[in-house]
């Protein structure tokens, strides 16, 4: 059974709610009738903090809140490369043909189109063992990527069903699974907690090097296939720009672009100008290995705060797939912005310039999730990070910059006076 509480205290995107049973750490709720989208992120005895991530206008005290019963979660499955979402997996393009070009309140759409049917391509058989990350089926995914249908983390058995090759939507179940734990069905998609990373078998040294299409990078300060890169500098100094030239020319597979609290203008130049770019080694639009999460500085700055693990969540996925990924963060700043705007709605003990002591620790968390692996079978994938850095005033003494210098090992500095 669901849990429930009321709602106590509201401040900006950070509700209080009281009488919480049944409700646990790190939940996804739904807040108001209005069914607003939070996730729970403290809990003292019958008293809950929710983050909302959407706008909390008008809520009141006595509002209820509601429990999923699960944890804040993507949906991993076939369409989503091409596609455009917010920072919790909202996909836009369908949320404009439904309410308009504002996203309202409470919208709820499915990440995945549940009406679209895939030609999926059965890769195993009745009686079979299974284990996590092994290939169930193959999809085309678009013209430039085939997406592997992969056993979720966490089961292993024998198949007991499986579906003919056909076309059927996401949801139709493909195989069940007799595990120790009774029998699973497995359907084409899968969900998995943003803020839990992806196991793999092995972690790979960083030996192999990404070429990223720019020369002077490749020379002179060369990054890992599976390390992490940052690039700090001031405002107009070219930081979206090199990573828009790296997401066309880098050699990976797949790219997942990371808008996170960037002004609505340079993400509406990203949304224009990716459908046009083409991919030098195929021929083909960029964007059919592409994935888009926008999450514009107007947007909650709860939902940016989880922008960076929907994206990050995303890559992991492909990487299992055997895919090398790269993830374009722009700009972790800002997101380091929205960490420090709720650690003071929480009245959390600042640090230094307001960040929240933590601060250091979140940003290792993300660096740490990229790396070179084993998946399955010695089957390779990595997921690469270029994250920007945009310091106040071109200072690369505060403390976003200081602390990200000590979980990267490629620095790509660029000077305002050069620029």
């Amino acid at each position: 059974m669901s849990g429930e509480g009321i709602i106590y205290r509201i401040s900006g995107p950070v509700v209080e709610a009281r009488q919480v049973s049944g409700i646990r750490m790190s939940e996804q709720v739904e807040v108001s009738k209005e069914r607003l989208i939070g996730e729970v992120i403290r809990l003292e005895g019958d008293r809950a903090i929710i983050q909302v991530y959407e706008e909390t206008t008008g809520l009141k005290p006595s509002d209820k809140i509601y429990g999923t019963g699960l944890p804040m979660s993507v949906e991993l499955g076939p369409g989503l490369i091409g596609k455009t979402f917010d920072g919790i997996q909202r996909p836009l393009e369908l949320i404009k043909e439904k309410t308009g070009i504002f996203v309202r309140r409470g919208t709820k759409v499915p990440p995945l189109d549940r009406s679209k049917r895939w030609k999926i391509k059965i890769e195993v058989k009745e009686n079979q063992e299974v284990y996590p990350n092994t290939i169930l089926g193959r999809v085309q995914e678009s013209n430039l990527v085939e997406h592997r249908i992969l056993v979720p983390p966490g089961i292993h058995g024998r198949v007991t069903y499986v579906i003919e090759d056909g076309e059927y939507p996401v949801d139709t179940v493909i195989c069940r699974v007799e595990t120790s734990n009774g029998e699973r069905e497995l359907t084409m998609f899968q969900r998995w907690p943003v803020r839990l990373k992806r196991p793999v078998k092995r972690r790979l040294e960083p030996s192999k090097p990404l070429i990223t299409g720019q020369r002077v990078l490749d020379f002179f300060f060369p990054l890992a296939v599976g390390g992490a890169a940052a690039i700090p500098g001031g405002f107009g100094t070219g930081k979206t720009v090199t990573q828009h030239s790296l997401a066309k020319w880098a050699h990976a597979d797949v790219i997942i672009y990371i808008g996170c609290g960037e002004r609505g203008n340079e993400m509406t130049q990203v949304l224009k100008e990716f459908p046009e770019l083409i991919d030098p080694k195929s021929g083909r639009p960029l964007l059919e290995r592409t994935i888009l999460i926008a999450n514009t500085s107007n947007m909650p700055v709860t939902a940016r705060e989880s922008s960076i693990y929907t994206g990050m969540t995303l890559g992991e996925y492909y990487r299992d797939m055997g895919y090398q990924v790269a993830i374009m963060a722009d700009s972790t700043s800002r997101w380091a912005e929205a960490l420090r705007e709720i650690s003071g709605r929480l009245e959390e003990m600042p640090a230094e310039e307001g960040f929240p002591a933590y601060l250091a620790s979140r940003l290792a968390e993300f660096y740490e999730r990229a790396g070179r692996t084993i998946v399955d079978n010695n089957r390779e994938g990595s997921v690469s990070i270029i994250g920007a850095v945009s310091p106040p005033g071109a200072d690369f003494s505060e403390p976003v910059t200081q602390h990200t210098k000590r979980f990267v090992r490629a620095f790509w500095a660029l000077d305002k006076e050069l620029a």
